[in-house]
């Protein structure tokens, strides 16, 4: 099963996909996305056609999105939440397997610690895949995104047996 993991951002996404199998998950691909532009509008195009370009290229099962983390800049807040409802319906018309998880949720699992700094998540990631390098920050929190639900798919299967 190829997973999808999504970092969004209205300027940076980040992307990850990994293949779970049997409990293994091994590294398939991850980038960023760099949106260019004063104007959201053509961003989110970027967005949407940079993630379908993506898709023609594997066979993804499953998407995972980052669930909206807001500080205290609306704006930003406003523009995130266009980029994920891009992201969203991109998803959506990819599966129906979609799913989020909190970057709380997302440390706990991948860390161990839900308040893990964004290099100790890169330093498990390259770990966890045994990557040659550390990924960006946001590739490897995309790919940590895809690493949370490959384990807790894993997990709720060892649960109902």
């Amino acid at each position: 099963m190829y997973i999808l993991g999504i970092d969004p951002g209205s300027r940076t996404t980040g992307y990850g996909i990994v293949a779970a199998n049997a409990g293994k998950i091994t590294y398939v691909t991850s980038g960023c996305i760099k949106l260019v532009g004063s104007d959201m509008p053509p961003r989110l195009r970027q967005l949407y056609d940079a993630m379908l370009q993506l898709s023609s290229q594997f066979k993804i099962d499953t998407c995972v999105i980052e669930s909206v983390f807001v500080r205290n800049n609306v704006s930003s807040a406003l523009k995130l939440g266009q980029a994920r409802g891009v992201l969203l319906l991109f998803a959506a018309k990819l599966t129906d397997k979609i799913y989020e998880y909190s970057p709380r949720e997302v440390k706990q699992a991948v860390v161990g610690y839900g308040g893990a700094e964004k290099t100790q998540v890169q330093t498990m990631v390259k770990s966890i895949l045994s990557l040659s390098s550390m990924p960006q920050e946001d590739a490897a929190d995309a790919l940590a995104i895809a690493i949370c639900h490959a384990n807790t798919i894993a997990w709720r299967s060892k649960v109902r047996t």
